[in-house]
């Protein structure tokens, strides 16, 4: 499927959930890879804010771009990130969604307002 950069210079991106690994089997526990690299992959939950509308993602990142000083909360950047399409049948159930991924995770600052009075 088709990988989509996703835009975020206009947007505030706030961390919901610290990064945990990512489960790749939920029965014996193995932790998901990165095909290429071999390298352990983790999740976050972030609130995404942009033109007054918010939506609640999680996002994959590789465990080496997972920066110190996180803080729940707080404002991060999240470069090189994609949005990818996809779909499957479960248990005979056509599901689909969008998985999103960056290359790291790192603080950010919040984004100064805009018209405010000085």
């Amino acid at each position: 499927m088709r990988t989509i950069r996703v835009e975020t210079s206009a947007a505030t991106i706030l961390l919901t959930e610290a990064p945990e690994p990512k489960v790749r089997d939920r029965q014996t526990g193995e932790i998901a890879k990165d095909a290429t690299s071999g390298e352990a992959l983790m999740t976050i939950g972030v609130v995404y804010l942009e033109d007054g509308e918010s939506s609640l993602i999680k996002v994959t990142v590789p465990e080496s771009g997972v920066s110190e000083g996180l803080t729940l909360g707080a404002p991060v950047s999240l470069p090189g990130l994609v949005a990818r399409p996809w779909e499957s049948v479960f248990n005979g159930q056509q599901r689909h969604g969008i998985a999103y991924r960056a290359a790291a995770v790192t603080p950010a600052a919040f984004p100064a307002a805009t018209g405010a009075a000085a």
